[in-house]
């Protein structure tokens, strides 16, 4: 304390002059005043420097390093080359020598301390005279291969066209998909034009973090200024940058990689003019930075496979296989990679490495899918892959309650919009934990880091995002072997409570169309070994919707399947499992496979009549399906015999007023007509009809196809003129009970059709033919049996009215689709054989009509027997040909 008394007494000298000389200029006034000041003057000037000087030789004794001695609030020290510094008190400060930054530190609990740090003149210029280094620029090393993405870069190039005001533009898109790459070639081309008056500096700054952001920044001020470099800490260092940007025009600030917009929000807010990019997987939150925003998606399938094969084959001295060899499976690769740049890149560098060849590689990604989407090439940067780019992203979603489970859910289905009323039922397979709005939740979550895309009806997941969600690995938390299990079995049972009760009905279709390609989906990427009876019962019915749709050979995949889970699980004897062996063998049927839908049948009814009533609903089934079987092989004695002993036993057992009972009467009927005993068959469909109507009603559905097959039995017998009016009125009662687009509608309009053309009144049979064709397109689509069965009857048509040219080429369409999607050997193709060889003979060409009626002969007795009907017709045309 002694050696600060002289600092107080210059103090108390000088002040007590001061006072003395006021109060003398307040009595003499300012003329007598002026002849004294010089002297009075001098006197005070030169005791105040003595003092101040004694002073300042003292207070050097005591002087050490920078580094200031602990002192208490309030006190200070002072002098001509040194700072004040208070309470609170931080940032650059100037003496009349040199300039310091100031830094108040902790030193005990109760104590603080000030370190200092010297600063030459220049650091202290304003920023708006901080000049910025020509062609000042830190990009990164992202454009070695790029290919494509020209309209995306005339979008950002339009985007951050602006004037003097800020211009902000973000790029956001699915992690991999390429956004950090098209970010540095836009920033490349800009630096390039910094020379010609294009932005200067061009700087990147990875902003995952405010941290990050900070470092950025104060790398910036560090190449602006380098004599900064360790002068100022680091947030001093940002804050200069940020000024810098705020007083300057004419830059480029690209920050990659924005996880959460509130860490550059800072920065936007100080930024009046310049250009900033904007990278992020999240696509929310750009509005508050008034960013024009670019959605970046997948490359095209030729940008795809150009990438791969330029990475593949880069600077290969031995180039290995020819270029031929490498393209090949180059499409389906990229296809199986959802065209999603990262994944590309990962391939292209392990095939350069490998010298695979991109079958190869594809092979190896369909067999170890857990192993190929998490590695790289030897020298690439193993955190960017796949797998583990996306792992990161949901970490970042960790907290968001079934984020996680609802993407391995979404996983298993399709590549297609999935309808968002497919979750609804999530909440409740989650149990008593899960709330109603966590699943939406989740979704706005899983769109904003695009992991997912999403709108009011529909979620859209990346084809790639899936096939790794559901690739189980131990070594990653979000994809946990039995997590996934779980979700497979999630997604199966949404599913299943989604779809409609009735797979033939005509109100479900738009249902079963919308969720086909997602049970499609999960039964791809599933096997029988992970088959419940839940995803037994779903393949089961969605296998009689294909039926139905005509798509047989995939409902026959679908049966094999659901057979065999069900065996395996509920046994040979569970009537859910005979059910599903009576589905295959129909639809082995409905192809023309008698060879192996009758053995089928066979043992279904054996098993049947074993385990369950004789008039078991099963055992019924199963006998009319077996003598339907017959009766279209031909063996028309044999189902007849076992519908007469069917019938006998429901009227037995049932009554004679029981639906089983008249179904049965009414099957009896139709095989005696398929057998030409129309003097038996029309007498029983009237017994039918009259039943019908007395106990169920005119409108219910079985009365209406009694009154049907009852007309059809007319027509065979060539009354045609009771035959049409009740045709007509059948069609009229099924329009009204079950609607225009209802199967049994549309095949009394053919058949009606049909007799119409039978008296030769093709006037109104060719547009009612017409009319039936374009709604069976509308409501089956063109490739259903049914559609074509109308399409070659509408050919017929043609033919009879002699318009050949038309017959023909649609006979020659028919058949073309038949072949196609019925198989060469199925009844209904060697029909329309036969109908095309005798459009021919109509039109003179005998030279098409005659091998075409001997091969179709061949097959006939091949596949049908000589004695099947159609056999018999076809030999009798080739006959009449001579």
């Amino acid at each position: 304390m002694r050696r600060r008394m002289p600092l107080w007494a210059g103090s108390v000298v000088a002040m007590t002059a001061l006072t003395g000389l006021t109060v003398y200029l307040a009595q003499v006034g300012l003329d007598e005043a002026d002849k004294l000041t010089s002297a009075i003057g001098l006197f005070v000037g030169l005791a105040g420097l003595a003092v101040a000087g004694y002073a300042l030789v003292a207070n050097s004794r005591d002087q050490g390093p920078e580094r200031e001695r602990p002192h208490s609030p309030r006190q200070k020290s002072a002098g001509s080359s040194s700072i004040t510094v208070e309470d609170g008190t931080a940032g650059i400060a100037s003496t009349i020598d040199r300039a310091y930054h100031v830094r108040r530190h902790a030193r005990a609990a109760d104590q603080a301390g000030v370190t200092r740090y010297a600063l030459p003149d220049s650091a202290i210029r304003p920023v708006s005279e901080v000049a910025a280094p020509p062609r000042l620029m830190n990009l990164p090393r992202h454009t070695g291969v790029f290919v494509g993405r020209d309209t995306e870069l005339a979008a950002l190039e339009a985007a951050l066209r602006g004037g003097r005001d800020v211009v902000v533009a973000a790029v956001h898109g699915l992690g991999g998909v390429g956004k950090s790459t098209l970010a540095a070639r836009y920033a490349q081309a800009q630096a390039v034009r910094s020379a010609g008056g294009g932005p200067n500096p061009v700087w990147w700054i990875t902003a995952d973090s405010p941290a990050a952001v900070e470092a950025g920044l104060a790398g910036l001020a560090v190449a602006l200024q380098p004599e900064l470099a360790t002068a100022l800490p680091l947030k001093a260092l940002a804050q200069r940058a940020t000024a810098w940007l705020a007083a300057h025009e004419n830059w480029l600030l690209v920050l990659d990689d924005v996880v959460d917009p509130a860490d550059v929000a800072p920065l936007l807010d100080r930024t009046p003019a310049g250009q900033v990019l904007m990278t992020s997987r999240l696509g929310e939150g750009r509005h508050r930075a008034g960013a024009r925003v670019l959605r970046l998606d997948v490359l095209g399938e030729q940008e795809a496979i150009e990438l791969l094969m330029r990475i593949a084959t880069h600077d290969r001295p031995d180039p290995g296989p020819s270029g031929h060899e490498s393209l090949d499976g180059a499409a389906e690769l990229v296809a199986e990679l959802g065209r999603l740049p990262l994944a590309i890149e990962q391939a292209g560098a392990y095939l350069h490495q490998s010298r695979l060849s991109a079958r190869a590689y594809l092979d190896l990604l369909r067999r170890r899918p857990a192993v190929m989407y998490d590695r790289t090439a030897r020298g690439a940067d193993g955190e960017r892959t796949i797998a583990r780019i996306w792992r990161l992203t949901l970490d970042r979603l960790a907290e968001v309650p079934m984020a996680g489970p609802l993407l391995r859910i979404l996983a298993w289905y399709g590549a297609e919009p999935i309808p968002r009323t497919l979750l609804d039922d999530l909440q409740v397979l989650e149990g008593e934990d899960a709330r109603p709005a966590d699943v939406p939740h989740a979704l706005g979550e899983l769109a904003a880091y695009n992991m997912i895309t999403l709108d009011a009806e529909t979620v859209t997941v990346h084809h790639l995002v899936q096939a790794v969600a559901r690739t189980p690995d131990p070594a990653d938390p979000h994809r946990r072997p039995a997590d996934i299990d779980a979700a497979r079995d999630q997604a199966t049972t949404l599913l299943n409570n989604a779809i409609p009760g009735r797979p033939d009905h005509p109100e479900g279709r738009p249902t079963w169309r919308t969720l086909l390609p997602h049970i499609s989906a999960l039964a791809d990427h599933t096997d029988t070994g992970t088959d419940t009876p839940v995803s037994a019962y779903l393949l089961n019915e969605t296998g009689l919707f294909l039926e139905d749709q005509g798509a047989v050979t995939r409902a026959i995949d679908y049966f094999q399947r659901a057979n065999i889970a069900y065996e395996r699980l509920l046994g040979v004897d569970h009537p859910n499992t005979m059910t599903s062996r009576g589905n295959l063998a129909t639809a082995y049927q409905t192809t023309g496979d008698l060879g192996r839908a009758i053995p089928l049948f066979e043992a279904t009814l054996a098993d049947c009549e074993r385990v369950l009533a004789v008039v078991h609903p099963h055992t019924l089934s199963s006998r009319y399906d077996l003598a339907y079987a017959y009766q279209e092989a031909g063996d028309v004695g044999r189902a007849i015999t076992l519908h007469e002993v069917t019938l006998a036993d429901c009227e037995r057992v049932l009554g004679g007023d029981h639906p089983y009972t008249m179904t049965s009467r009414n099957n009896l009927a139709i095989a005696c007509k398929a057998a030409g005993d129309l003097g038996r068959a029309i007498p029983l469909y009237e017994a039918t009809l009259g039943d019908s109507e007395r106990v169920l009603g005119g409108d219910h559905p079985d009365t209406l196809t009694s009154r049907y097959n009852l007309a059809t039995a007319y027509y065979s017998a060539r009354d045609l003129r009771r035959a049409i009016p009740l045709y007509e009125a059948t069609l009229a009662d099924r329009e009204r009970v079950l609607g225009g687009d209802h199967l049994d509608t549309l095949t009394s309009r053919n058949d009606l059709a049909y007799a119409y053309r039978e008296v030769g009144d093709l006037g109104r049979a060719i547009p009612l033919y017409e009319q039936t064709l374009a709604e069976f397109e509308r409501v089956l689509g063109g490739d259903h049996p049914e559609t074509l069965a109308s399409r070659n009857n509408l050919a017929y048509a043609y033919q009879a009215a002699g318009d050949l040219d038309r017959a023909i080429s649609l006979y020659e369409a028919t058949l073309a689709d038949r072949e196609r999607v019925l198989g060469g050997d199925h009844l209904d193709t060697l029909t329309s054989r036969n109908n095309l060889a005798t459009a021919h003979y109509s039109a003179g060409d005998l030279g098409r009509a005659i091998p075409l009626l001997e091969a179709t002969l061949a097959d006939c007795e091949r596949v049908l027997g000589p004695d099947h009907p159609l056999t018999i017709a076809v030999r009798g045309n080739l006959a009449a040909l001579g």
